[in-house]
């Protein structure tokens, strides 16, 4: 290579051959034996890749003072973005970064900060409107104030949001974001015990982690079987996923029975299918009462408004008048209520508002003030077209 540039250092016991293979990469050959024998180890710095040997390593901060010719604390101050370095000089450093590979660790410059930025958030699910509407409500609360988010998806596994939250400790967290009040065990343990200020979301109970915001499950199941109890329904049928996935939903359908069993009714149909709660498989779980059912429900309730369109278009399909036949509801009054003809009788929950609540009141928490341990948002019942009038 004509351009190269090298220099040999030697003495009694070893000789170090460097090769500069241009601006930013430089090749040491090291322990060669003054005879200029076969090298024990080939080491290429910039990239920090030992050559024969599987093992790698980040490029580090040093590597870009040395080949920016900074000292280590100019490349902190260039990359974090702080006053004391020009903006020329800046991006020539961060030109060297970018050369080679470097990427800062985060997690590093929070906890040489006097308080963390970073806040972990986990949800059971990231394709559902109802926790995309929640994030949505946080993100833009947290991110106002200055604090950067780490998603989680549990896939509404306890283990898996255990598991999250053991190595989301680890980088000292300004908070921690979970779904629903039902966890493991263990997670309610490492969290008080590691003191981090902790925000349970979307539903409440008296003796959360820390603190929670939501709706009342039970409550909200209650409202929509009184409506309907009022509306002369009498042999309603809940459509949802398998046992115990979700477990707020299997608190709404407690409280749905709970009503008709109070009026003498001694139970509710219940259907569930292998699917996730989507179109799918409210498509699914209405053709298997269809073909399953002598006499079939007056109401079909599904676990949310997904579902419940897909039951609605699988009933019209099948030549079954809604509501002079059958009765459709839904929950949470999901966007596509908005456009369909025939809109869902279903149930609002206040989702973006919730997010930014919760976040209001876990912000209050990571700054010491005082906030109340359980916030109870409320519901409302929303009457379409799918169920009958009343009066």
């Amino acid at each position: 290579m004509p351009d190269d540039k090298s220099n040999v250092n030697c003495d009694n016991q070893q000789l170090t051959l460097a090769l500069t293979l241009g601006p930013q990469i430089t090749l040491k050959v090291n322990r060669m034996d003054a005879n200029m024998q076969t090298p024990q180890r080939i080491q290429l710095n910039a990239s920090s890749v030992k050559i024969g040997s599987k093992s790698r390593q980040r490029a580090s901060i040093r590597d870009v003072a040395e080949a920016a010719g900074v000292s280590i604390m100019t490349v902190s101050r260039a990359v974090r973005g702080i006053e004391g370095v020009s903006a020329k000089k800046r991006a020539e450093i961060l030109s060297h970064a970018k050369a080679i590979g470097y990427r800062p660790n985060r997690n590093a410059s929070s906890l040489a900060a006097t308080r963390s930025t970073l806040i972990g958030i986990s949800l059971p699910t990231l394709f559902n409107e109802v926790f995309a509407d929640i994030l949505d409500g946080m993100r833009r609360t947290f991110e106002l104030a200055g604090f950067d988010l780490i998603l989680d998806n549990s896939d509404y596994v306890p283990q898996r949001e255990a598991d999250w939250v053991e190595r989301m400790l680890d980088w000292h967290p300004a908070a921690v974001v979970l779904s629903g009040i039902d966890h493991s065990p263990s997670v309610r343990e490492q969290l008080q015990q590691s003191g981090v200020p902790t925000l349970e979301i979307w539903d409440t109970c008296d003796d959360p982690i820390d603190i929670c915001v939501g709706i009342d499950h039970r409550a909200a199941g209650r409202l929509l079987a009184k409506h309907l109890f009022a509306l002369g329904y009498r042999r309603p049928t809940f459509v949802g996923i398998e046992a115990g996935r979700d477990p707020r939903a299997e608190k709404r359908l407690a409280g749905f029975t709970e009503v008709f069993v109070e009026e003498g009714y001694n139970t509710v149909s219940v259907v569930r299918t292998q699917k996730h709660a989507s179109f799918e498989a409210g498509m699914v779980g209405t053709l298997s009462i269809l073909k399953a059912s002598l006499h079939l429900p007056d109401c079909i309730c599904y676990l949310n408004d997904h579902m419940a369109f897909g039951g609605l278009t699988t009933c019209e399909k099948h030549g079954l008048d809604v509501p002079r036949r059958i009765g459709i509801t839904g929950f949470n009054d999901l966007g596509i209520n908005l456009v369909l003809a025939k809109p869902l009788t279903t149930v609002m929950t206040p989702r973006l508002l919730m997010g930014s609540l919760g976040a209001q009141q876990l912000l209050a928490r990571i700054h010491n003030a005082k906030v109340e341990k359980c916030r109870v948002m409320s519901t409302t019942l929303v009457e379409g077209m799918t169920t009958r009038q009343q009066g």
